[in-house]
């Protein structure tokens, strides 16, 4: 499970910094790639990347400010000349589909996959075997919702040598051992699977706000979070400003991240005013209330490992 930022920036491209797209990348959990935000632009960043549109799975809007969706048209007709014919599924706030729709049909745009379109409310928007994915609305100038994406606890591996020990030899009931099903031998002997794994592994969890001013959704979505991602859209000392725009700053973003007890923050959708040298200053603002913080930059990944806070 890695994130890959395909852009950075708050409002409008610059040169340094692209508009919000972000990759949560489950090529290994499920051969995937899920974008949250699609601004602007976000297909031409792809081109700089390994990352596939055809493994594009699902696409997370969280609100649609133009910087955060405008991207969307251009990448999901070219998806139909990439190779991508799987379905793709779109999540996000009322009038999503209305756009969509809308600049399709007047472009004469037709795609060659299955397109569907879940306008969310709060609460589980997603859940199968592997993820569940919920949404709450945070507090902006028109709907803006954050996503909690968690992975369900996966089974801890199968101590083969002790199966073998007694008396089981590699074949299908290794499978159902492994899926901690307790099996029945032809002789009567009962396998209790939980005596033949390892303690399940803790599923992880990551969480993308959209844009935001402070607020306990926020907090509530960032609980326990391996991986915060938060909006830190002006500096510690523009606090009314960041208000006035329904905007957060960098002290905010570290105290959501403390208050939820997550294990690292990444602060991005950086305004523009700020050039190159004054990023690391951001930077510092947010580690001065929350230590394990990385300002995010264009093309920067970060891999979750499996042991929470292990970064």
């Amino acid at each position: 499970m890695d994130v890959f930022f395909l852009g950075t920036g708050a409002g409008v491209p610059a040169r340094m910094r692209n508009v919000t797209a972000i990759a949560l990348k489950l090529l290994e959990e499920r051969g995937a790639i899920w974008l949250f935000d699609c601004g602007e632009a976000t297909q031409h960043q792809i081109l700089h990347t390994s990352i596939k549109p055809r493994r594009i799975e699902k696409i997370f809007i969280t609100h649609l400010h133009g910087d955060h969706i405008y991207g969307l048209p251009g990448l999901l007709s070219s998806r139909s000349f990439q190779a991508g014919e799987s379905e793709v599924t779109l999540y996000g706030p009322k009038g999503l589909k209305d756009y969509i729709v809308m600049s399709l049909s007047i472009s004469h745009s037709h795609l060659r996959y299955p397109l569907k379109i879940v306008e969310i409310d709060e609460g589980i928007v997603f859940e199968d075997d592997q993820f569940t994915v919920e949404a709450r609305l945070l507090d902006h100038g028109i709907p803006s919702f954050g996503y909690r994406v968690v992975e369900k606890d996966r089974p801890g591996t199968l101590l083969a040598e002790k199966l073998d020990e007694a008396g089981l030899k590699p074949g299908p009931l290794y499978k159902k051992i492994k899926n901690g099903e307790d099996v029945v031998l032809e002789d009567g002997t009962v396998i209790h699977a939980a005596e033949f794994l390892d303690p399940p592994k803790k599923g992880r969890i990551v969480t993308i706000l959209g844009d935001t001013r402070v607020c306990n959704n926020a907090v509530e979505l960032a609980r326990e979070a391996d991986l915060l991602v938060h909006e830190a859209t002006l500096s510690k000392d523009e606090e009314k400003m960041a208000f006035d725009y329904f905007h957060s700053t960098t002290h905010q973003a570290a105290q959501v991240a403390l208050k939820a007890n997550a294990s690292k923050l990444i602060i991005t959708h950086i305004s523009s005013r700020y050039d190159r040298p004054a990023w690391k200053e951001l930077e510092k603002e947010a580690q001065e209330l929350f230590k394990d913080t990385e300002i995010a930059v264009d093309f920067m990944e970060i891999s979750i490992p499996m042991t929470r806070g292990h970064f």
